[in-house]
């Protein structure tokens, strides 16, 4: 046994992913630093910490994944997946564009129909009597994604109750052990899902939704597809002419890949499991993500290859979050205590984002007020009575004092969402129009 952890550790220490080229990182830098006089403005306007909601931006990336996908897969419905940035002029701004919602609770369903959504799917697993009521009054608008056959029995209820006819899809778990089975039915039993809910009368089970996550490349959802196909096989004719439609999920990667810190690189974490509390090591590290155009071209791929044998005529739904809000928001913070040439402390705290995010995650911190595309050690945390609420380890600018303002860019994806009371209060939001 000891050997063989050993022999683990020595491969861990091999799979560090490539260093962010500094290059890039310098480019990108350099597109906010062109507009800090505008950032700057916000910040005197609406004070920090403040969220900013760029709404141009969303709604290009909005139009730039339905074009990729229409190029590969022909028509699609784009349903935006509410829980990665539920502030609702987000959700408004998508919905006036014509994209679907995809909510996972009553309180998401609410928001969606507040915001004009002319198509909303109610997918989630656990779903309350009441959030059940709420979807069968407004079936008009909202397609529920079956979870389980339980839940299937609970809809029938709820729809028989108001005499109305619920549209209805099933999801699949991707996972049949681990913590992922939560979600859905396995493969195995699709064809008794199907067998069941045709003596349901008031559900009519037209579709197929399954759902994977943190996708850098479309490898996970081609490899599920290809499993699709072959349970398809095994149906009846008639339970494939009944599939109007197959939702892909989302879990696409923004383009830029995901920026790390040392310490969650395989060698970090093991350094940090020898040595606890040992110094932090400096380096900016990513994963690399396909390309948009690479996950639309192998998924339309798949899709022809494994399931139009099966079923030829069904519309094809799916879900981004995280590639839509994640440039669309933009983190503005103000330096409030300098303790030492590499210690700062700023006005807001990471509880709004919601979690120790920059710990493992890198962003770039921009000193707009003393703005340089030089990076500068300096440990620039918030003010929450906790040790680990930080921003980052260096900032972009020539220096840094009280009343600086700081920006951190690309912060629209699962930070807002996740923002808590925990004491501090949470940070405004402003629409930003620069």
């Amino acid at each position: 046994m000891p050997d063989d952890i050993l022999q683990k550790a020595a491969e861990s220490l091999r799979r560090a992913p490539p260093v962010l080229d500094p290059a890039e990182l310098k480019e990108f830098v350099e597109k906010f630093l062109d507009r800090a006089p505008a950032f700057l403005a916000a910040a005197q306007a609406h004070g920090t910490p403040l969220y900013l909601f760029d709404r141009k931006t969303l709604l290009e990336r909005a139009a730039r994944f339905k074009a990729a996908f229409e190029a590969h897969l022909g028509s699609v419905q784009v349903f935006y997946a509410v829980k990665s940035n539920n502030h609702p002029e987000v959700a408004r701004a998508l919905a006036g564009f014509g994209l679907g919602l995809d909510v996972s609770s009553g309180l998401e369903l609410e928001l969606a129909l507040e915001a004009g959504a002319a198509e909303i799917v109610f997918s989630g697993p656990g779903k309350t009597a009441g959030e059940l009521d709420l979807a069968v009054a407004r079936a008009d608008r909202v397609t529920v994604l079956i979870d389980s056959f339980g839940e299937l029995e609970r809809l029938e209820k709820a729809a028989a109750g108001r005499e109305v006819m619920v549209r209805a899809g099933v999801r699949l778990t991707t996972q049949e052990s681990g913590l992922w089975r939560k979600f859905g039915i396995p493969l195995t039993r699709l064809e008794e899902f199907f067998e069941t809910a045709a003596a349901r009368p008031h559900v009519a089970l037209g579709g197929l939704q399954f759902h994977t996550s943190w996708n850098l490349d479309p490898s996970a959802q081609v490899d599920f597809l290809a499993r699709l196909g072959r349970s398809l096989a095994d149906m009846s004719p008639a339970q494939r002419r009944a599939i109007e439609f197959l939702d892909i999920g989302g879990g696409f990667w923004p383009p830029k890949g995901e920026w790390l810190t040392w310490a969650s690189t395989p060698p970090g974490r093991l350094a940090q499991a020898v040595e606890p509390g040992g110094p932090p090591s400096t380096g900016h590290f990513v994963n690399r993500a396909a390309p948009l155009d690479t996950f639309a071209q192998e998924i339309g791929r798949a899709i022809r290859e494994h399931i139009r044998p099966h079923v030829a005529e069904f519309q094809i739904y799916t879900e981004p979050g995280r590639w839509l809000s994640h440039e669309a928001m933009h983190l503005l913070l103000r330096v409030v205590d300098k303790k030492a040439q590499d210690l700062v402390i700023t006005d807001g705290g990471t509880n709004i984002i919601g979690w120790e995010r920059f710990e493992n995650e890198y962003f770039p911190v921009i000193n707009l007020t003393r703005p340089a595309d030089e990076e500068r050690p300096c440990l620039i945390c918030g003010s929450l009575c906790t040790p680990h609420d930080v921003w980052g380890s260096a900032y972009f600018g020539a220096d840094i004092e009280e009343g600086d303002v700081l920006l951190i860019p690309c912060q629209g994806a699962y930070t807002y969402s996740l923002g808590q009371r925990f004491i501090k209060p949470l940070a405004k939001v402003a629409t930003w129009s620069a």
